[in-house]
């Protein structure tokens, strides 16, 4: 099967190249290559999408089309030029227009209005709910999938990997893990191999439809019990109350003195609650928790300036 890539060169993307390469398939992948290379044995062309296809690419007939855009113009483009493809196009979350209800599903939670252009945080969602509609109104036929928090090896942002190395220094020094909120908040995110690799299968099914695409809700005091698991070892957690923790001028989720994974807000409270039963049963499989933070830790070992978001671990002791 030929898959093209938009894309193939940054976490997800060149996870999907990687996984469709292993399953056999052709790979073409298209970016401006400012982020690196695709994997080996992928056929990369450059291509800005703010410009037209060139040649090389406008010519291709692919199977299908995996799109990770938030740009609504450039689906529109996209879709235009292979519209005779089954199209995935990897989505997000935050199209919701409601994240406090834990347990919401695809069928029962309304996304926000489209908006077709922006460059501010907020429009993130909006804009990938016109690319979804884009996609959905101009493909042959078209799979929609929404992730939470992608996590693994080789992630930009450093959020999760927060976890692994924060459980790894906690069990160096002999010292506890601070653990926001309560034992039982819930926590959830991919791993972005199981995506990946769901991706393609639902490309060789051409699976259709909308689906959330992050694993299954875990308390955190499950979560807490993986990190220990992944990194060998017990270790002394201390929950700290989400009032403290606001109170002493820690912020939530990203950035500087933040601890990811960790959201007060009640509007937020479904933020790592969806209920993805539909999304196993259309196959989506995900990990044990221990195998991400291992392999999260052979990364850090191996890439000493790999990101690291939130709290320092000297801000971490303060705190305790």
């Amino acid at each position: 099967m030929r898959i093209l890539v938009l894309g193939g060169t940054r976490f997800l993307s060149k996870q999907i190249c990687a996984a469709a390469l292993a399953r056999g398939h052709e790979v073409v992948a298209a970016a401006r290559g400012v982020h690196g290379q695709p994997p080996a044995g992928v056929r990369f062309v450059v291509w800005d999408r703010a410009e037209s296809p060139p040649d090389e690419l406008r010519t291709l007939v692919p199977e299908v089309v995996i799109d990770v855009t938030g740009t609504p113009a450039f689906a529109a483009r996209a879709v235009a030029t292979w519209s005779g493809a089954h199209w995935i196009f990897i989505s997000t979350i935050s199209v919701y227009a409601d994240a406090s209800r834990p347990g919401g599903t695809v069928a029962d939670t309304p996304v926000l209005e489209p908006l077709w252009e922006g460059d501010s945080a907020e429009a993130y969602g909006p804009m990938k709910v016109a690319c979804e509609q884009v996609i959905r109104d101009g493909a042959a036929s078209s799979l929609a999938l929404r992730p939470g928090l992608i996590v693994g090896p080789g992630d930009p942002t450093g959020r999760f990997t927060y976890w692994p190395y924060h459980a790894r220094e906690a069990a160096r020094d002999g010292s506890a893990l601070l653990v926001p909120g309560t034992p039982n908040d819930p926590v959830q995110y991919i791993d972005v191999r199981d995506l990946a690799a769901w991706v393609v299968r639902a490309g060789e099914q051409r699976l259709t439809g909308c689906f959330d695409a992050v694993g299954p809700a875990m308390a955190r005091a499950e979560f807490v019990a993986g990190l220990m698991a992944g990194v060998g070892t017990s270790l002394e957690s201390v929950y700290v109350p989400t009032e403290r923790l606001v109170g002493l001028g820690v912020a939530e989720w990203y950035g500087p003195g933040s601890i990811p994974l960790w959201i007060s807000s009640p509007e937020a409270a479904g933020l790592m609650a969806r209920n993805v039963a539909e999304s196993l049963k259309a196959g989506l499989v995900v990990r044990p928790l221990a195998d991400t933070v291992r392999d999260i830790l052979a990364w850090l070992e191996a890439t000493p300036d790999a990101p690291v978001t939130g709290l320092t671990r000297s801000e971490e002791l303060a705190l305790l």
